[in-house]
């Protein structure tokens, strides 16, 4: 009886021990080994599985509907589409910086400017001299999104972002000689400094592991000083109170796995 059991025993470990061979005689020596590999490589170079850093560049376009810069200016002067309604528009750049600590949320800081401010050519101020006025946008916000949707290589997000602006109205004057700089300047920064908050809403494709291309939509509201300032000439601030602000951009990213 004990050597039944015992050949019975021997027969058993080594049937299980050829079966996942014979189960498998099809596939190629070792296909198992780097179908496991593969899905453990991708696993951990997934960013949305795991805490990771976010570097964004953006490039777009800012208006403000109900800010032109002057009654004769009104529209703005962008790169492409050239003016846009009947206030200020203009392009716009721009640097995110985001910690994304799961899939859902991602908290992290931003920063827009205008390198290309709309010009007034016509402006004159109060000295009646012959001189230009532009004006150009600088924000700094802290933002925090939430993603709805994150698949594999498409994501969506809304998020809220709160921080401060700062407007730089530059007159210039164009006529007289020119004089060394330690005797002045022609041009004169009158310099407004205010509150922003606002949402944004965006999508994003991950086109590899680590690059992310998308596009952003987002409303501010600018909250300044309601009084103007002025220069001892007459040139004054030209945005004041609340502001409302329309900004859309692409944007290119990269993302570091922590």
């Amino acid at each position: 009886m004990d050597v039944k059991y015992t050949q019975l025993s021997v027969f058993c470990i080594f049937v299980s021990a050829i079966f996942p061979r014979i189960s498998r005689a099809d596939e190629p020596r070792g296909a198992a080994t780097l179908r496991e590999k593969d899905n453990v490589v991708r696993t951990a170079d997934d960013p949305s599985t795991r805490p990771h850093t976010i570097a964004e560049l953006e490039a777009g376009i800012i208006a403000l509907p109900n800010a032109p810069i002057s009654a004769s200016q009104k529209g703005g002067d962008t790169p492409i589409l050239g003016t846009i309604g009947s206030g200020d528009a203009t392009a716009q750049l721009g640097l995110h910086l985001l910690f994304r600590g799961s899939p859902e949320w991602a908290f992290g800081a931003g920063f827009l400017f205008a390198p290309r401010p709309t010009n007034d050519t016509e402006y004159g101020g109060a000295s009646g001299l012959q001189r230009t006025h532009a004006r150009s946008y600088f924000s700094f916000n802290g933002e925090g999104r939430y993603y709805p949707l994150h698949l594999r290589k498409i994501e969506a997000f809304a998020g809220l972002t709160l921080g401060g602006v700062i407007i730089a109205d530059r007159f210039t004057t164009d006529s007289g000689p020119d004089v060394p700089s330690i005797l002045g300047t022609k041009e004169v920064t009158m310099r407004t400094e205010g509150y922003a908050i606002g949402v944004e809403a965006g999508g994003s494709w991950l086109f590899s592991d680590r690059w992310v291309a998308g596009l952003i939509v987002r409303v501010d509201r600018w909250i300044l000083p309601s009084s103007p300032q002025c220069s001892p000439i007459g040139d004054c601030t030209t945005l004041n109170g609340v502001v409302d602000a329309f900004e859309v951009g692409l944007n290119v990213g990269y993302r570091l796995p922590l």
